[in-house]
Order: C-alpha cells, then sequence, then structure tokens
C-alpha cells in the first residue's frame, strides 16, 4: 500500500459524492427552450423586463417589478404568475421581510432556441415571436445609448460599440465558434457583484449568427422530381 495513500481510503470510507451537474437554465447550461406555449409566453415586454430584474437583482416582489415593466402591481402580478405557470421563475418566501411579502426569483437564467429537424410550424412560429421580441427589447436599449451617448465618459464610449464581420465555416465550425464567444463572454458575466472588480458596469452582449447564403434547392437536397 503506497505510503502517502489517504487514511480514509485504508479505513474502506467511501468516495465522496459526485458533483451533481449544474442545472438546466444556469448560466452556460441554458435551458433548451421547445414549448411553443412556453415561447409565447415569454414573448411579452414586459414579462422580459421583469424576468430580466428577478435573474438580475432579484428576488424581489410584485410591487418593485411593477416599477420596471411600468405596469400596476396587480397587471405585474398577473404576468408574474404567467412567467411561474411555465416555470421561469418562483416565489422565493425565504427573502420575504415578513409574511406579508411575496418576493419572486428568476428560476432559469439562461435559454436556447436551437431551432432542429424535429420542430413544428408551431414551435418556429413561437421561437419567431420570441426572438422578435427579444431584438426588440435589445434594440430599445441601443437607442436609449445612441440618444444619450454624448452624456457617457469618453474611455466608455471608445470602448463600446458594434462589430460586424463575415466567417467561411462548416457547421461543425460554427458550432465551435460558437461555444468559444459563450466560453469568453463567461469569464466576465460576474452576476454577483462580489466577482466584479471596481468600475464594472452592465453590459448587454448580442451574439448573433445569419446565414449569409440561401436554402438549398430540392434539387441540391436530392428530393427534388426526376
Amino acid at each position: 500500500m503506497p505510503e502517502n495513500q489517504d487514511q480514509g481510503e485504508r479505513a474502506g470510507a467511501a468516495p465522496p459524492a459526485p458533483i451533481p451537474p449544474p442545472a438546466a437554465g444556469t448560466p452556460g447550461h441554458p435551458f433548451p427552450l421547445t414549448d411553443p406555449r412556453m415561447m409565447r409566453a415569454l414573448a411579452h415586454p414586459a414579462r422580459i423586463a421583469i424576468w430580466w430584474f428577478l435573474g438580475l437583482e432579484g428576488p424581489a416582489t410584485a410591487t418593485e417589478c411593477a416599477e420596471i415593466a411600468g405596469l400596476s402591481p396587480s397587471a405585474c402580478s398577473y404576468h408574474l404568475r404567467t412567467l411561474a405557470r411555465y416555470g421561469v421563475i418562483e416565489e422565493d418566501r425565504a427573502s420575504a421581510a415578513d409574511g406579508r411579502e411575496r418576493p419572486w426569483r428568476a428560476k432559469i437564467l439562461s435559454v436556447n432556441m436551437d431551432e432542429g429537424a424535429t420542430w413544428t410550424p408551431a414551435m418556429r412560429e413561437a421561437g419567431r415571436l420570441l426572438t422578435a421580441t427579444l431584438s426588440a427589447s435589445a434594440e430599445e436599449l441601443r437607442d436609449s445609448y445612441r440618444d444619450r451617448a454624448s452624456e457617457y465618459p469618453a474611455d466608455w464610449r471608445s470602448a463600446l460599440g458594434a462589430n460586424f464581420d463575415v466567417v467561411h465555416v462548416t457547421p461543425d465550425e460554427l458550432v465551435t465558434l460558437r461555444q468559444r464567444q459563450c466560453d469568453l463572454i463567461a469569464e466576465y458575466r460576474r452576476l454577483s457583484p462580489d466577482e466584479r472588480p471596481p468600475g464594472a458596469r452592465r453590459i448587454q452582449v448580442v451574439v448573433d449568427t445569419t446565414p449569409w447564403f440561401p436554402p438549398p434547392t430540392p434539387e441540391e437536397r436530392g428530393d427534388g422530381a426526376e
């Protein structure tokens, strides 16, 4: 028996329990979004705002969420219940200051909608609706910055901006490229304030890949008429 073998192993102690894999929906492990009803439930500007607020700043009550979404607390409660119905958020009674409060927290922080061959027309339509809502929300934030860009410090103005580029890749290479981008972004996500260096501020990052070529014809796919 090696001299440096762990004393617990020599005594026949059980090995440590394996660490469970991260739950789907946590940062870096997106929840696969395929339910068209869930997509349509999320495809609402107020619900997107509430969801992001709870994920970044929560837990929070309906009154606090209403201020972010520009709604009354009663209208906000309806949207909160809808998000909870699909498992996007959940109640967090442990964070309540007293028995009258009803805080909510985000349960899913990350999703993906990788459309595959098994997607139905209903799934594709709901996915387009959700993507359009998310894109509109991102564009609204960009417009807000453009309207007030001159008010930002010069160092932030020179660091911000959009890059437009092109790559020529195979599908496998594109998967690798997207994963490398995600891994790099993850290094700077820092959802906990304790992880952020002095001067760090919240930045929205949108990474989009769109085909710059038409889909194959039936003849190219091999299913055209002979």
